[in-house]
């Protein structure tokens, strides 16, 4: 059994907290509203006037000019985030995070000493809200797909469970736009096919949406059938390390996606050396917004953890490789593999003083941001939503 934890409007949940006169107020985090930024997160009373994360600050205050509008504390959400994935940790040692608000728990193993999973996941919101006074919602499932729709249904402080022998009587009556890869476009077109709900699509052979969708058919037809047999991976096992984000309004501007990219790549080389990883293989990941999704890999030709070097490689795919006249971009994903685990450095022959300046300047950077946050410090590339960089999120992972 699999339990999806997700805390709710995170960012302006830990403000209004620490500050009670918040407390009844549209709280947005992000932006300046005079200046260019993005929408880091919202809570759910702004959230009536249609503010999203993701969304620009100058939209969300044309939308919502009463807000009380805050700057981003990182670093002090990643100290909150990891109270929150201690407590998930003394249920289970199978936590794989996807972002400092929301992780997948296996807790098939934990069910002899804390009881069934439904009653596990009932302790954690317990232990959550009276250690850090937040809410998270929780889904508990027989696999990640249910239980990240069942964590999402009944927010805010929601809690659904997803029995075995139900799953078609759950996912049956919910819109197709629930299934994974199914944005505006996509659900465009399955209006003038007549699907509305998931369980219409599962009445489609999958031979008939591969013709229609190609590879993603047999992917929604998965999604349909409540199949989805990916494990839970604790970051330490992972084979991979990326980060990704899903935009809730899709974006053609190169310069703030190149923005973005900047940011998800800074993130994945401090947690390659957090760990103590290096990567020879850099995967570039974008979705666009007719839910077409396509993947880039470079090989370098020795691994590495060393940012600028990942960022290069990135930059070249993202600004080279994709298809020319590509729609606006939906999601955007940067991930490491191909680790060495032998602790040999090789060196090249020709640049050994700038990478080891490089490497340096990651250690620098590591240890500002390790006691000032991870805002400390930016590369220019990232400049162009330093004031509020971040989705819906969804989307940091470990894979």
């Amino acid at each position: 059994m699999i339990l999806h934890c997700d805390m709710d409007a995170f960012y302006a949940s830990v403000e209004e907290r620490d500050r009670p006169e918040l407390a009844g107020h549209p709280v947005i985090v992000g932006g300046s509203p005079a200046k260019r930024g993005v929408v880091s997160a919202a809570n759910y009373i702004a959230r009536r006037y249609g503010v999203h994360s993701a969304m620009p600050s100058a939209t969300a205050h044309r939308l919502c000019p009463q807000g009380i509008y805050l700057p981003p504390r990182i670093a002090y959400y990643t100290e909150v985030s990891r109270q929150i994935q201690e407590i998930f940790e003394r249920f289970t040692p199978l936590v794989e995070p996807l972002s400092l608000d929301e992780a997948f728990l296996d807790v098939t193993g934990s069910e002899k000493l804390f009881g069934a999973a439904a009653e596990i996941g009932r302790k954690i919101k317990r232990a959550v809200h009276e250690e850090t006074r937040l809410v998270v919602s929780v889904g508990v499932a027989p696999n990640k797909f249910l239980a990240k729709i069942a964590s999402d249904l009944k927010k805010p402080d929601g809690f659904v469970v997803v029995d075995a022998d139900r799953i078609q009587e759950f996912l049956d009556p919910l819109p197709v736009e629930r299934l994974w890869g199914v944005g505006k476009q996509a659900s465009k077109v399955f209006q003038r096919l007549g699907i509305r709900t998931i369980g219409q699509l599962r009445q489609w052979p999958m031979e008939a949406l591969k013709s229609r969708f190609g590879s993603i058919g047999e992917h929604l037809w998965q999604l349909a059938h409540g199949i989805d047999d990916r494990l839970v991976v604790p970051e330490r096992e992972a084979k991979s390390i990326s980060h990704e984000t899903t935009f809730e309004q899709d974006i053609d501007d190169l310069e703030v996606l190149r923005s973005w990219l900047s940011d998800l790549t800074e993130q994945v080389g401090w947690r390659l050396r957090r760990h103590g990883l290096r990567g020879r293989t850099v995967h570039l990941k974008v979705r666009f917004a007719d839910f077409s999704t396509i993947t880039r890999s470079l090989t370098l030709p020795e691994p590495t953890d060393i940012t600028q070097e990942l960022w290069r490689a990135a930059d070249e795919m993202f600004c080279h490789r994709l298809p020319a006249g590509h729609p606006p971009v939906r999601l955007v994903g940067v991930g490491v593999g191909g680790f060495d685990e032998s602790g040999v450095r090789q060196g090249l022959l020709f640049d050994q003083e700038e990478r080891q300046k490089q490497s340096g300047l990651d250690a620098v950077t590591d240890q500002i941001r390790e006691r000032f946050g991870s805002s400390a410090l930016r590369r220019a590339a990232s400049l162009p939503h330093e004031r509020g960089p971040r989705r819906e999120i969804g989307d940091d992972e470990a894979t």
